[in-house]
């Protein structure tokens, strides 16, 4: 099956209509929607918010970068699949055929009461309802010895773009039979295979490469997501070039000097060449700041993706406690059409459909042998929750593999298609 821009039109939907009571705009004029943050989870609301209100609601995006550089697909950058610019977006059609107002700056602040979000740059930006989709940030001191600070001797590529080029780059100029350890993260945290694929991908490239060098993953969780897939993959592909040390042997005991170039896993000091880094997460700081966030995350209402601690705003995809769904693009997309739908319920009366959900996450292990999970999900009063699953199986033949991989692929060109028209 290959997927395309139709197979997400209908996420976020179910077949009977509620009705939503309007909300008249606290301002002169057309309701005022703002949405934080341009990725997966903000740029398809604006787009679905504008494209379906024709007109009726004015929407601003603030989002600081002008290029935007997808997570999902960075990896297969680095395993040279993929080029840079095939995972860098703009924001210009969600301007020009949607009348979306970009704004280019850092959101810093939320004034609650006054209903309005402050710009580094100045000025603030009045909303009658507030969508913050601001992804992760880094917890401080997760990683002794590491802090953004140090982010280009070791870097993390856990945010698209110039990291991601980085590591690449430090990749390639490793020596022969060099060690390239990565510090994984605890749960929860974006993308749960993404760590693994990343992994993968470097293997890929040093096996055609550097085929001497060492893979380390200092792993602080006992088991984690495709485990049997991986391990499966790794195995055959490349055999003796990667170890995983786990919470038995201390993966859960960190730490590292930056300028030495050496992780200290429970005592036993390793000397590197290249170190990715990807410490423990948190919502995005502007949920913090906003006073949205209970513990790292912001929690939210699965029905309409509403905080539980403000109506008026909504909050996506890696910054939410929402329950069973991971944190992913996919996610997060599915999600936005949710808040959407409800947003536009709420300031014009339209139609609101009872909430349902959905989630793939793809993996890329060796050429075109590309494996999957996957689930759907409902709405409940205490959270969103799985309702079935389904799992790549260890063993598939090389034509199932390949069709899954294509599979990906449909789905990253429906997908950005879905977030920026």
């Amino acid at each position: 099956m290959k997927l395309n821009r139709r197979a997400f039109v209908g996420t976020g939907m179910a077949a009977a209509t509620l009705s939503a009571p309007m909300v008249h705009a606290a301002s002169h004029g057309k309701p005022k929607v703002v949405v934080v943050g341009g990725g997966a989870g903000g740029a398809t609301a604006a787009r679905y918010i504008a494209k379906d209100a024709a007109g009726e609601i004015d929407v601003t995006l603030i989002e600081p970068s002008r290029s935007y550089y997808t997570c999902f697909f960075s990896n297969l950058y680095i395993g040279g699949f993929r080029e840079l610019d095939s995972i860098e977006h703009s924001y210009g059609t969600l301007a020009s055929e949607y009348g979306i107002n970009v704004v280019h700056d850092w959101a810093t602040g939320v004034d609650r009461d006054a209903k309005t979000v402050s710009l580094a740059g100045g000025g603030s930006v009045p909303y009658d309802r507030l969508i913050l989709s601001p992804g992760i940030d880094f917890v401080d001191g997760a990683v002794p010895g590491w802090d953004v600070s140090a982010q280009n001797a070791m870097p993390h590529a856990y945010k698209g773009g110039s990291q991601t080029e980085l590591l690449k780059a430090q990749i390639m100029a490793m020596p022969e039979g060099g060690t390239y350890v990565m510090v994984a993260p605890p749960n929860p945290y974006r993308c749960p295979p993404g760590p693994y694929e990343r992994v993968s991908m470097v293997a890929h490239v040093l096996k055609a490469n550097n085929p001497t060098a060492k893979i380390i993953i200092a792993d602080p969780k006992a088991k984690f997501s495709k485990q049997a897939l991986f391990e499966e993959g790794w195995n055959t592909h490349y055999s003796g070039m990667i170890e995983r040390i786990g919470p038995d042997f201390g993966g859960e005991n960190v730490s590292v000097d930056p300028a030495a170039m050496t992780v200290d896993i429970d005592g036993e000091v390793v000397k590197a060449d290249v170190v990715n880094v990807i410490p423990a997460q948190k919502a995005g700081l502007i949920c913090e700041a906003a006073g949205l966030t209970e513990g790292n995350w912001a929690p939210v209402s699965g029905h309409t993706m509403q905080s539980r601690l403000d109506e008026n705003i909504h909050i996506l995809g890696d910054a939410t406690n929402q329950g069973d769904m991971p944190k992913s693009g996919f996610s997060a997309n599915s999600q936005a059409k949710v808040a959407a739908m409800a947003v536009r319920g709420a300031l014009t009366g339209s139609r609101v459909f009872p909430a349902k959900f959905s989630n793939t996450c793809w993996s890329l292990i060796d050429t075109n042998d590309g494996v999957k999970v996957g689930a759907t999900y409902e709405a409940t009063d205490e959270k969103i929750a799985k309702v079935d699953g389904f799992v790549s199986q260890t063993g598939e033949d090389a034509a199932l593999r390949q069709a899954t991989y294509e599979e990906s692929i449909g789905w990253d060109e429906g997908i950005t298609t879905d977030m920026f028209g």
